[in-house]
């Protein structure tokens, strides 16, 4: 398959599988169950708009979710408290299989999903979504179940950048795409820079695929899935949604080098264990930043470990949880 065949055939608009009573039909036909996992960390502003839109438009009034979950990292507002209320099952990441080291991390919360969460199918959406739609679950969900050959769907919309309350700009947002995903991908693996926003929070899997491959558990996680399954299982396999907009908290420009770090951290270090780079230097896990004060400059240093999870069907217990067989 060439990059145009891809495009043209693997990208859909949500408005496609909008019919959602022919999405709970084919869900019932392929008797697959299917899960929403929202990653939280002090979300206490938006996390009960999302599940109470989900809740009501695709539990209650269609059945096309089975469960709605958050696993929460350990928010120090009220988070957990809010989401419970408003009917979700809720999970503190560090009581998802006790007897492993705990980690913080984004990639920790959805690697643990998939132990925790009962669906053969994984929906995934951040919870700092302030203009949540039932779009951002049935548009990711639509060519999981329409189409056979596909196994993994991420999201991709415009992203308007909040200036603030009054002001916003229709461009800005993906910076860490186009200044450092994208341009590495072009590098390495151009097939894979045709997803529009590679670094998006919403995407949507089969566990079959997911079960298979490492999360890192910080900011390069996005990342890592899309290497990890290009390289097993090709283009074939993927496909991306257009859901128009989206507007969610931006981050400023340290916070996103931190994560640009982190996202070259998982980079070369799967470059590396997959014989595709050779790295003749130690590569450091601390990110140096200055910042600009009155009396110069203060520098500022974090820690960004590339601490990863290994394939979840390789955890003791897992495969007998989930009466998983042999894997591909």
């Amino acid at each position: 398959m060439n990059k145009g065949d891809w495009l043209k055939s693997n990208t859909f608009h949500y408005k496609e599988f909008s019919n959602i009573s022919e999405l709970v039909a084919l869900k019932e036909k392929k008797g697959v169950r299917i899960s929403l996992c929202f990653p939280t960390l002090n979300e206490e502003a938006t996390i009960a708009k999302e599940i109470v839109i989900m809740k009501s438009e695709l539990q209650l009034r269609f059945p096309l979710l089975d469960e709605i979950a958050v696993i929460d990292s350990g928010s120090t507002d009220n988070t957990r408290g809010i989401a419970s209320d408003y009917g979700a099952e809720v999970f503190l990441a560090e009581d998802i299989l006790p007897n492993l080291e705990p980690y913080k991390g984004k990639g920790e919360n959805l690697w643990k999903a998939l132990h925790a969460l009962k669906g053969d199918i994984i929906v995934y959406i951040d919870a700092d979504i302030k203009n949540i739609h039932h779009r951002f679950a049935y548009g990711l969900i639509g060519p999981l179940l329409t189409r056979d050959d596909i196994k993994y769907v991420k999201a991709f919309y415009d992203r308007p950048l909040a200036l603030d309350p009054t002001k916003v700009k229709s461009s800005g947002g993906g910076r860490v795409t186009e200044l450092v995903v994208r341009p590495l991908f072009s590098l390495f693996y151009p097939e894979l820079s045709q997803f529009i926003q590679p670094l998006s929070g919403e995407y949507a899997g089969y566990r079959e695929i997911l079960e298979q491959i490492p999360f890192p558990i910080g900011y390069g996680v996005e990342t890592s899935m899309l290497l990890d399954i290009y390289d097993r299982w090709g283009m074939e396999v993927m496909a991306q949604v257009d859901l128009e907009k989206r507007f969610h908290r931006n981050q400023n420009t340290q916070s996103l080098g931190r994560m640009a770090f982190g996202i070259m951290q998982t980079f070369f270090r799967r470059m590396e264990a997959e014989g595709k780079l050779t790295l003749h230097t130690e590569m450091f896990d601390s990110m140096n930043q200055y910042l600009m004060e009155e009396e110069g400059y203060r520098s500022s240093a974090t820690a960004i470990q590339s601490r990863e999870r290994p394939p979840m069907i390789t955890v003791p217990g897992y495969a007998k949880r989930f009466e998983r067989g042999k894997v591909q």
